[in-house]
């Protein structure tokens, strides 16, 4: 059995009927840092779909844009040209309203408590105080935080916080989940639990998830499906893979599996190319 490898590039209609984000022809050129009038294009004429309720993985080499197509996502970035859908309908300004981020970095705030720091979403987009405190302490208990609501960020470990962020981002109900390598800090144990714990929580209603991260196996674990991007500057997607492991997962135990095995040394031939041209183009 071989992996689902498509070109890219070739697929230009919608994966299906209805897909939670579309990337058509999406462009980033920014101002370089060299200045004297220069650009730099991240990212060149990406057509990716991401289907409703579809946990992707972004893969690639360091600094090819992966996180340019989050921001993109989330509406922090408008493209230079291109267009960005959302449910079917272009996102022409403003943030995507659908879709929760989470970053690489905590976003918690350091003044708050656990609980404060969960509820605060839905008090700002008008929820009474007495029901986002019920939801949040709903969302302890459901990320397995029970008793440690009253902690603040300082005081709790790093998967605590983690554990924190995502219930943060889930007790507003997105519709779509961007995250961008969330767990990279956190030791191999804890983030093993965390991977568990994510696509538990994903399992209950298949929010559209779009997870980038630079650990292939992370990639492999969760997904549905997974993109590799070419080696920048003027990254786009050059490869995808369907990731056919049966659900529900769990992490440890998938990697141990044949399939596992043969899915990862498919997608790391495409992926080692990309990275030994970003090396040849980067030397230092």
């Amino acid at each position: 059995m071989t992996a689902a490898l498509r070109s890219v590039d070739a697929e230009r209609k919608p994966l299906n009927a209805r897909e939670a984000l579309r990337f058509e022809g999406v462009t980033c050129t920014f101002a370089s840092n060299e200045g004297r009038g220069r650009t730099y294009t991240a990212v060149s004429e990406v057509n990716l779909g991401v289907r409703d309720g579809e946990f992707l993985s972004v893969v690639g080499p360091t600094g090819c844009g992966k996180s340019t197509l989050l921001n993109v996502a989330a509406g922090l970035i408008r493209p230079s040209s291109g267009v960005l859908s959302v449910f079917g309908e272009p996102l022409r300004q403003g943030l995507n309203k659908d879709a929760a981020y989470l970053f690489q970095v905590d976003a918690l705030m350091p003044w708050k408590s656990a609980e404060d720091n969960i509820a605060a979403g839905l008090l700002f987009h008008g929820q009474p105080k007495a029901d986002a405190i019920a939801t949040a302490r709903e969302w302890l208990h459901r990320v397995g935080l029970d008793g440690h609501g009253d902690k603040y960020p300082h005081q709790m470990s790093g998967g605590m916080r983690k554990r924190a962020g995502l219930a943060q981002a889930l007790a507003l109900d997105p519709r779509i989940l961007l995250m961008d390598e969330p767990f990279s800090a956190l030791d191999i144990q804890t983030r093993h639990l965390m991977e568990d714990e994510l696509l538990r929580l994903w399992s209950t209603d298949r929010k559209s998830v779009v997870f980038v991260t630079h650990d292939l196996e992370e990639a492999i674990s969760l997904s549905d499906r997974v993109v590799v991007m070419s080696a920048g500057p003027a990254t786009r997607p050059v490869a995808e893979f369907d990731i056919d492991l049966q659900r529900p997962r769990e992490v440890a135990e998938i990697r141990m599996t044949q399939r596992f095995l043969q899915l990862h040394a498919q997608i790391w031939q495409v992926l080692r190319a990309e990275v030994s041209k970003s090396y040849a183009r980067n030397p230092s």
